[in-house]
């Protein structure tokens, strides 16, 4: 598209329409925007294939070869040097090691979810219905030497170590440091399991040195939301470049957030957490949509005040989903929910759209309406106070001004449209699922 006119090719006529040259992934559904690299990476629903795309040639460059079937989470590091891959039917986790071609599946029955640091050097796994969350780590050759005699020689905390007759990753479950092991090994590879509450992702602080651990609580079968802080470098998959020590056992500095935590985004010291809360309604229990604002300063939840309560209400959303959130022009953030006529709203009478916007300034909250589906992607064309989604299949356009929709007529598109990138972004920040 051409975000400046808004048009599907150029506004003279020519060329008629753009196009990504080469591209033949099936049924693609997600694009993991990396503009500061002039690159995106497509994810094919249809066929698994993880494609990459050159936005100075608009073409094709790479296919990412070593996945294990289709993938319901995955993420390229941004030196595009590692591709991380949650394959939940086929249980485990993928790495994938670009600059060798090395690709290792890790046992990891249920895992659903991952999440990987600006930096490229963690990657953190999430089980679906778990209280714990796990890290790979790459070996150093006296390490693939000592855990090559199978499970009985690996770590404590290993999940598991590929391949088994000459490991070169393991797959670790967070642990404390508070049990020493016998054997007189790395205290990373030992002590008791860190707990959680229904992890489903992490994000990360701006300098790089803190994992923020959203705990989904009720929402996903769970007791309490809340964010979980969890030192960066003792989790570094990098070979030979962890460092400091993970918490002891029940001194992970934790963060209730009242309205539901499975998805956030970070901006500076503020951290926007969104969520679903059960609530009884109609002798059933339904999931009402929540946004809770986080001063990172000092680790509390804003105060709540009448013109800005918090958490404030915002559209709801399928329990436990990874809801679509960027930042955007005049101080907005946009929040994107799916199967938001199944919540609190549709049931009661009010506005049920899936689309938020919420005016970051004095966190004042507008629900976008009318509904029009699932809201899968949205983009920030940054500069020109307007935001593309994909909303129920199709493309729309909004302005950031004042949340009002602006003529998509000729922006439409044939077929299914899942999510939308701004290729000409400053920053790879303009992604809503990095």
């Amino acid at each position: 598209m051409d975000a400046y006119y808004d048009v599907r090719g150029g506004y003279s006529g020519t060329p008629a329409t753009y196009s990504i040259t080469g591209f033949s992934g099936a049924l693609p559904i997600s694009i993991q925007n990396m503009p500061e690299e002039q690159t995106g990476a497509v994810y094919g629903s249809g066929d698994g294939s993880f494609t990459l795309v050159s936005y100075g040639k608009e073409a094709v460059g790479a296919t990412v070869t070593g996945l294990n079937g289709l993938s319901s989470s995955i993420f390229i590091t941004r030196n595009q040097g590692y591709v991380f891959a949650a394959n939940q039917a086929s249980h485990v986790l993928t790495a994938v090691n670009r600059n060798t071609s090395g690709s290792y599946a890790l046992s990891l029955p249920g895992v659903y979810r991952v999440s990987v640091n600006t930096g490229g050097s963690i990657a953190l796994a999430f089980v679906q219905n778990s209280n714990y969350v796990y890290y790979p780590r790459e070996l150093t050759s006296a390490q693939t030497l000592e855990f090559s005699g199978g499970p009985s020689s690996w770590p404590r905390a290993a999940e598991d170590c590929e391949p088994q007759n000459a490991p070169a990753w393991c797959l670790y479950q967070v642990q404390s440091p508070d049990t020493a092991d016998p054997r007189g090994i790395d205290w990373g590879y030992y002590g008791a399991p860190l707990t959680f509450d229904r992890p489903v992702k992490a994000v990360f602080s701006a300098d790089g040195g803190t994992a923020y651990i959203l705990n989904c609580g009720p929402e996903c079968g769970g007791s309490k939301s809340s964010v979980s802080l969890l030192p960066v470098a003792p989790m570094i998959y990098l070979s030979g470049q962890q460092s400091g020590l993970l918490p002891a056992t029940g001194t992970v500095t934790n963060i209730p957030v009242p309205g539901g935590a499975s998805n956030a985004l970070l901006d500076v010291t503020t951290l926007y957490v969104v969520g679903q809360q059960p609530v009884p309604v109609q002798g059933q229990t339904l999931y009402g949509g929540n946004m809770t604002v986080v001063n990172l300063a000092n680790n509390t939840v804003v105060p709540s005040t009448s013109a800005a309560p918090n958490p404030a209400p915002i559209s709801d959303g399928q329990p436990g989903a990874i809801s679509r959130m960027i930042l955007a022009d005049n101080n907005t953030l946009w929040i994107g929910m799916t199967k938001c006529t199944n919540g609190v709203r549709a049931a009661t009478g009010q506005p049920d759209g899936c689309l938020t916007m919420v005016n970051t300034t004095n966190n004042t909250v507008t629900m976008l309406e009318p509904y029009l589906g699932d809201a899968t992607g949205i983009a920030a064309v940054t500069g020109l106070n307007k935001i593309y989604t994909a909303e129920g299949g199709q493309v729309y356009i909004y302005s950031t001004a004042d949340g009002s929709a602006i003529d998509n007529q000729y922006v439409t598109v044939t077929g299914t449209a899942y999510d939308v990138a701004y290729m000409d972004a400053t920053s790879d920040g303009n992604n809503t699922v990095y």
